[in-house]
């Protein structure tokens, strides 16, 4: 009987862990003293005071900040509000809208299928997209909407141009940008394959691998894993990262019932005071929108739980809690430099791009605490995350706020969490 009743405590035991709300890693991790991992206590409370600064100027409705060291949690804050407006305090289970911080896990799925032997970095990527196949260079395209002569480009575009923004994509940044809003948008796509089509007839920027520029690339990247893979990218995801990692609230959609866990978004009003933008309720499009199109380049939710647990995966060497996602040689590989002197306009001088992260090249030209050969990347609502093998750190920043160039709140909360490191 004793032994039937442990059978019966062990698969229910079993069950509370899949269908628990929070990370498998970091529910389990309780805050460790700073000072067992070469990290002041007393430096460390200096990020609360700036962080709710910026809260109490109206400049970002909450925040939640977490430091880890070494595999061991030495800060997690929550401060503000989920929703200032119905006085919603934040809490450690709230769900943001990481957007481009998709990036990462969409690569890190790519280099999933890498490693199974599916391709190679340098393959052609209308191998498996065709339509890629014929693209051409504009050389003379601009925002007027106006595409000028058309060049074949000099050599295909590679997988690796997709997962290092070197693919020569029109983007809405630069170039003929009306041309490819309108390809993008009117009418909105049905599916990844339509949309990655579209994208594939708008002429390029520039010849593949000549110049670094932000844009779409990733959700070709994504949409790779599903040609590849068979599957679409929400349920590849899930299958080969979220559910082994335990990342249960890491979603493109909702369920209703955790809608009440979704912050509300704000933008910055003439004053930079925030105002309400987008709701955190039953409402919003992560609930009520079409779950057909899911996006490498953005689009998901997480909690700071789930993405510690995907960011401390990677410093591990692509390990975590026994289970193992990628080897160690695949996460170096994806930290390396891959861009060479291109310039990055969107991340500064002294930085490079990896597979499908930011790199540190110079520190003192990026002038980043972060060590050389870091990892970075941020999302559109002033989400931010790096990691640092060098001083095995990761830090994570999760609020709402877009747009926030006007905001230094991610550099600041970095810089606190570094000048906490004493040896």
């Amino acid at each position: 009987m004793n032994r039937l009743k442990k059978i019966i405590l062990n698969i229910l035991l079993t069950t509370l862990l899949i269908f628990s709300t929070e990370s498998i890693f970091t529910k389990d991790l309780d805050l460790t003293k700073p000072e067992s991992v070469g990290m002041s206590s007393e430096r460390l409370a200096r990020i609360s005071p700036v962080m709710q600064k910026y809260i109490d100027e109206e400049l970002t409705p909450g925040v939640v900040t977490a430091v880890m060291r070494q595999g061991k949690l030495v800060h997690l804050e929550t401060q503000g509000y989920m929703d200032v407006e119905a006085e919603k305090p934040m809490r450690e289970d709230a769900i943001f809208r990481i957007a481009s911080m998709t990036k990462p896990i969409a690569s890190v799925a790519l280099m999933i299928l890498w490693e199974k032997g599916h391709f190679q970095l340098s393959d052609p990527v209308y191998k498996f997209i065709p339509s890629f196949k014929d693209v051409m260079v504009s050389t003379t395209s601009d925002a007027s909407g106006k595409t000028g002569e058309l060049v074949k480009p000099k050599r295909p575009i590679l997988i690796r141009d997709m997962l290092t923004h070197t693919a020569g994509l029109a983007n809405s940044y630069i170039g003929n940008t009306k041309a490819y809003r309108r390809a993008m948008n009117t009418p909105r796509p049905k599916s990844n394959a339509e949309l990655i089509n579209r994208l594939s007839q708008i002429p390029l920027n520039y010849h593949p691998g000549e110049e670094w520029q932000y844009s779409t690339a990733t959700s070709v990247v994504g949409h790779l894993v599903e040609v590849i893979s068979g599957k679409s990218l929400d349920i590849f995801l899930k299958e080969e990262l979220f559910s082994p990692l335990g990342m249960n609230d890491t979603h493109f959609y909702l369920e209703n019932t955790k809608g009440d866990r979704l912050t509300a978004q704000y933008t910055p009003g003439k004053d930079k005071k925030i105002k309400l933008q987008d709701p955190g309720t039953e409402n919003s499009r992560f609930i009520t929108s079409p779950r057909n199109i899911f996006s490498g380049s953005g689009g998901l939710v997480s909690t700071i739980h789930d993405y510690l647990s995907f960011q401390q995966m990677m410093l591990n060497g692509g390990e975590l809690n026994g289970i193992r996602v990628l080897a160690p040689s695949t996460v170096s590989l994806m930290l390396e430099n891959h861009t060479g002197d291109l310039k990055l306009w969107l991340s500064g001088p002294g930085m490079g791009f990896g597979l499908g992260y930011g790199i540190v090249v110079d520190r003192g030209m990026a002038s980043t605490p972060m060590s050389k050969g870091s990892g970075f990347w941020g999302g559109a609502y002033c989400t931010f995350s790096w990691i640092d093998p060098d001083q095995q750190v990761v830090g994570i920043l999760m609020t709402q706020v877009r747009p926030y160039s006007h905001l230094n709140i991610r550099q600041d909360f970095q810089v606190l969490a570094y000048q906490a490191i004493t040896d």
